[in-house]
């Protein structure tokens, strides 16, 4: 198995967690950042540090570009076609910084934690694709 399958697959454990804001718990509730944390979790055992508190408003100007940031401080920023074990930010909206994530389970297909459905896995639609901000990958 390869590390990006692993990763795959530690992600789709997570399917069926309720959503939860701000938590990171598999089976008990996790937002999209929640699930990227577990899965680091999963990796290496612990956090690579504390995440401030976060308003559940993703259209919240005071939220900046903290996801980007974050995910620039602890993953790896790659180019190239998505691959199952990568990190994807979105942005929800074309004028505002990426304020959602999940993880690829493979090249059409991601995890993430949505609002009222839980952590899903879900195709890589048009929709979707045309909002990916960046990929990453894990150290």
């Amino acid at each position: 198995m390869t590390r990006g399958e692993a990763i795959a697959e530690e992600a789709r454990r997570w399917i069926g967690t309720p959503y939860r804001h701000q938590a990171a718990l598999r089976g008990a509730g996790a937002d999209c950042l929640g699930l990227v944390r577990g899965v680091w979790r999963a990796l290496y055992g612990g956090e690579p540090g504390a995440v401030p508190a976060y308003g559940a408003d993703w259209r919240d100007p005071a939220i900046g570009d903290a996801l980007e940031v974050g995910a620039r401080r602890y993953l790896i920023a790659k180019e190239g076609p998505v691959e199952a074990g990568d990190v994807v930010l979105f942005r929800l909206m074309r004028h505002l910084p990426a304020r959602h994530c999940g993880v690829m389970v493979g090249p059409e297909r991601f995890v993430h934690a949505q609002e009222h459905l839980g952590v899903v896995e879900v195709a890589m639609g048009e929709s979707w694709a045309r909002r990916v901000a960046g990929v990453f990958r894990f150290p």
